[in-house]
């Protein structure tokens, strides 16, 4: 079996597996994506100038990221979610209830920030088990995005 069947036949065996968990990433991504761009567009209070601008960093880079999962996942030859009832059943996250507080905002992002490590870290086996490399990297980055994101978050609510 020559390299290129051997990559195509390991790609097509672990699209189930894999790609189940993409699509509650890139649901929980999006989810993410709006929940901080809806806080980039109503915070207030003392911290408005700095708040503003960076949840627009991060919504910026969601954005992006959402984007790359579902390429990814039609990469591993599936359809990517795309609408807010599929984003709706397929995510864990939650969108904010009301207009919180600006440091309710940096707390709920920094749990919701959380959650997607852990699903990160939970996805990574499957990926490694099946030597899914670009869907690994794809992990990898994502993960050391949202720590650093987390770590931000956590420094300007003093946790």
């Amino acid at each position: 079996m020559s390299t290129a069947t051997q990559s195509h036949t390991r790609t097509t065996s672990c699209t189930t597996a894999i790609t189940e968990g993409l699509k509650h990433l890139l649901a929980n991504t999006y989810t993410l994506y709006l929940k901080t761009q809806n806080f980039h567009w109503n915070v207030t209070g003392p911290h408005f100038h700095s708040l503003h601008g960076m949840f627009e960093e991060q919504y910026t880079e969601l954005q992006a990221a959402v984007d790359e999962i579902a390429e990814r996942i039609r990469a591993l030859g599936c359809f990517a979610p795309g609408s807010f009832r599929e984003f709706n059943t397929l995510a864990t996250l939650h969108d904010a209830s009301g207009t919180p507080r600006d440091m309710e905002m940096v707390k709920q992002l920094l749990k919701d920030h959380e959650v997607v490590i852990e699903q990160l870290i939970a996805l990574m086996p499957t990926v490694q088990s099946l030597q899914d490399e670009a869907t690994q990297d794809l992990l990898i980055r994502r993960t050391e995005t949202h720590q650093k994101t987390a770590w931000m978050l956590r420094s300007t609510c003093g946790e």
